[in-house]
């Protein structure tokens, strides 16, 4: 029995090719024989025709999810198809990949349902992983408008308080300097009472001093002549 791996000698795919690589790579770690087989080189139309037959996997990779036709590396033991680089990825991780290139004898269904319970815990371990980053991303993306808002208010706040500040000082003054005038007008208002008191009081010893009715005058006169 032959091992065949399908390739693509002239693929544009960059996942494709790494895809390739790495499969190769892996098979030579272990000292695993194979035979290559490029299914762009000419007279190897057959050979690409057979594959794309037989592949029951497509080897979708995430630029290309869903190709019109099977994607290599695919993966054969003589005519018998293993499976494509993601069956082969899955075989290698849970130390199965002898039983999946059909090199030795093993339970089928205990590898495929390893392959299943693996694949379930590494999509569950991808999504948590894009949901963390991708709260992290919300979180760093509303931090500046967050930051900006507190600077803001406490700006806002701060405007405020010194508004409060300048209308009180506004007040007190005013307040003081009514007070002012209140003492002024009080000080005036007492000088000017006490200027008519005096006034008041010259005009009444003045009153009295001169005789004020027609007899007065007449007994003054008189006392005059006596004493003359």
């Amino acid at each position: 029995m032959v091992l065949k791996v399908y390739v693509s000698g002239m693929s544009g795919n960059k996942e494709v090719k790494k895809r390739q690589q790495r499969v190769l790579m892996i098979l030579d770690s272990k000292n695993i024989q194979y035979d290559t087989v490029d299914i762009t080189e000419p007279g190897k139309e057959g050979e690409k025709e057979m594959m794309q037959n037989k592949s029951t996997s497509n080897g979708g990779t995430v630029s290309d999810p869903d190709p019109r036709h099977p994607l290599p590396p695919q993966i054969f033991n003589d005519a018998d198809y293993c499976g494509d680089y993601d069956a082969f990825d899955m075989a290698n991780e849970i130390d199965t990949l002898e039983v999946f290139l059909k090199l030795a004898p093993a339970d089928t269904t205990a590898v495929s349902s390893a392959q299943i319970e693996l694949k379930q815990e590494n999509g569950d371990a991808k999504k948590e992983e894009d949901g963390e980053k991708e709260k992290a991303t919300e979180k760093d993306e509303a931090a500046p408008a967050e930051e900006a808002a507190t600077e803001a208010n406490g700006e806002a706040g701060e405007k405020a308080e010194k508004k409060d500040e300048e209308e009180a000082e506004t007040t007190s003054e005013e307040k003081e300097k009514d007070e002012g005038e209140g003492a002024d007008a009080k000080e005036e208002n007492g000088e000017e009472k006490r200027q008519v008191s005096a006034t008041t009081t010259a005009a009444t010893a003045t009153a009295v001093d001169q005789p004020t009715t027609d007899s007065d005058r007449l007994l003054e006169s008189e006392r005059a002549a006596t004493a003359l």
